[in-house]
């Protein structure tokens, strides 16, 4: 069995397994209703809606 001769130190460590994460842009898609950017399978936070129904009552939902 393989044993290391030295200490590896935590930022040789974390350097190597920070090389295999990268930073990925979320996915969005379009608000059917107001045509707003929003995650994919969440309410849409500027009109409230949630596949065509009103989930959450805003201030321009009331208007």
């Amino acid at each position: 069995m393989a044993v290391p001769k030295h200490k590896v130190s935590k930022a040789r460590r974390n350097t190597r397994h920070s090389a295999n994460s990268v930073a990925v842009m979320p996915t969005l898609v379009e608000c059917p209703k107001c045509h707003e950017l929003k995650k994919p399978h969440t309410v849409c936070k500027k009109c409230g809606t949630y596949k065509g129904e009103v989930v959450i009552e805003n201030k321009e939902n009331k208007k």
